[in-house]
């Protein structure tokens, strides 16, 4: 009898976790929908937005709606207004912060509810699903304490590998932001004796220790900011500057459907080539990604970066000689 109680016991409590995760599930989901029908500038009326869900399969109340609508500004601070003069509802961008971050959060989520959703129609999900290997994943565990950190603006301890140093090395920081680049994640912080903005890979980060000790955050500082006109990491203060490429007419086609930068404009589209603009700061990452494209890419200009790429490109062609 203890033994069936048990059973009945585990079973209630898994279907209770299911429940909880599809709740949470249906949730984004309608989040998403919701920035999607009112993110276009063709401002849809309340009826249009609910016939909208309702044609993806969710027959929510007028409340409902209007709740995910609050709970998107008070939790995400997206700002979904109704418009007078067009009758409709529009997201306001200019008081909405880090929409493409909540944007990329709602695409990581819904791609979760459906791996999670598929595992559970069927074990054999897995042998259908091809992952990206690049080696060991290390150090996801750390992304939760860390945020807390983050947001509770406590000091933090670890020690460090560095590929440049033989020893780990040990850091007690301000953890300010969690940075996603390439399918890794780095703590953005500043140092505690001289207020410098220093970046680690998690992976790298063991032996971590969130401190008692609390900081006041920089009102200076804005951590996501310092990377607006960069590409990866190596982030610069100066002004960004305008940088043209050239493509084939076959890249061009992905580099419209995945721009490089949010900068990223059209100057020409022909037959023969796609031209770009973009301003930036130029680094390390940006170059690594030019020369990975080959020949299918061309820097224009600064003529700086044309000589760089172009002494890059030669010296790389020495090595197979």
């Amino acid at each position: 009898m203890a033994k069936t109680a048990g059973i009945e016991n585990c079973r209630v409590y898994l279907e209770k976790i299911i429940h909880n995760t599809m709740s949470r599930h249906s949730t984004i989901r309608r989040y998403a929908l919701i920035i999607e029908k009112t993110d276009r500038r063709l401002y849809p009326s309340f009826k249009e937005v609910k016939d909208f869900l309702a044609q993806h399969g969710f027959e929510v109340s007028d409340r409902t709606i209007q709740r995910d609508i609050e709970q998107m500004r008070l939790n995400f601070g997206i700002e979904i207004t109704y418009d007078r003069l067009n009758d409709g509802y529009y997201i306001d961008r200019d008081k909405t912060l880090h929409i493409d971050n909540f944007l990329r959060f709602l695409q990581i989520a819904q791609t979760a509810e459906l791996l999670t959703e598929s595992l559970q129609e069927s074990r054999d999900t897995l042998k259908y699903i091809d992952f990206e290997s690049q080696g060991e994943l290390r150090g996801s565990e750390l992304l939760k304490p860390l945020l807390s950190a983050i947001r509770n603006h406590r000091e933090v301890v670890f020690l460090h590998e560095n590929f440049m140093r033989e020893q780990p090395k040990l850091h007690r920081v301000r953890p300010y932001l969690l940075k996603e680049y390439l399918n890794r994640w780095y703590l953005v912080s500043t140092t505690i004796d001289t207020n410098d903005c220093r970046i680690f890979g998690i992976d790298r980060i063991s032996y971590l220790e969130i401190t008692a000790q609390t900081f006041e955050p920089d009102p200076k500082l804005k951590p996501q900011e310092l990377f607006r006109n960069t590409i990866g990491l190596t982030y610069s203060e100066s002004e960004p500057q305008p940088v043209e490429l050239s493509f084939t007419p076959l890249q061009g086609k992905y580099v419209k459907a995945l721009p490089m930068h949010h900068s990223q404009e059209i100057i020409a589209d022909s037959e023969s080539e796609l031209l770009i603009r973009m301003f930036i700061n130029p680094n390390l990452e940006f170059r690594q990604r030019v020369m990975m494209l080959g020949d299918a890419v061309r820097v224009i200009s600064p003529d700086w970066l044309v000589k760089e790429v172009k002494n890059a490109l030669d010296a790389a062609r020495q090595r197979y000689q």
